[in-house]
């Protein structure tokens, strides 16, 4: 499954043939991704990446999870996807992260926006979430760009680095969406 995001920029399913490239820019970028993500220091393998591919796969099939890859001009630039699926409740919590090259081009908001558009009116989704670190700035331009309302702390809710750190939650309604969506006259 692909969604197209923009002329240059679309999410592609995550697939066994992208192993090395998601291995080479998480080596590129580990320094800037470890800042935020705490899962940086265990991908040190291409196997290590198969591996978790496999279990993406897996996740996929049970409808948990939905991860893509963010191409950019046909480069695999980052990640993107919907974890923590609660279908009981239609609610899905989005993640993404970008090599440090592509950051500040306004991929992520822009993949975010297809990935959110897909979310409600094609998985059914009611509920989308976004959890930043409190720190993490650039992180938390992204749900407030697009219309997220933030709702709350989460004190010590990610194990990084050693330390527990807080998160922001943030939400979006598919009522929320279709207003903001709706052309302005």
């Amino acid at each position: 499954m692909n969604i197209k995001v923009s002329d240059t920029i679309s999410l592609v399913l995550i697939d066994e043939s992208h192993a090395v490239p998601i291995y080479n820019l998480v080596d590129r970028n580990r320094k800037q991704l470890g800042e935020w993500l705490p899962w940086v220091d265990h991908m040190d393998s291409v196997d290590f990446i198969r591996s978790f591919i496999a279990d993406q796969k897996k996740r996929i099939a049970a409808n948990t999870d939905q991860a893509f890859v963010i191409f950019a001009k046909d480069e695999l630039v980052g990640r993107l996807g919907f974890y923590q699926i609660d279908a009981k409740n239609h609610i899905a919590s989005i993640g993404y992260w970008l090599g440090e090259p592509f950051v500040g081009q306004g991929i992520v908001t822009q993949s975010c926006k297809a990935l959110i558009d897909y979310g409600f009116h094609t998985a059914g989704f009611n509920r989308i979430e976004i959890r930043c670190g409190v720190e993490n700035r650039r992180s938390q331009a992204i749900p407030e760009r697009l219309g997220f309302k933030k709702e709350g702390l989460l004190r010590q809710a990610e194990k990084l680095n050693e330390r527990y750190i807080d998160l922001y939650l943030y939400a979006l309604l598919r009522s929320e969406w279709q207003e903001d969506q709706t052309p302005q006259s």
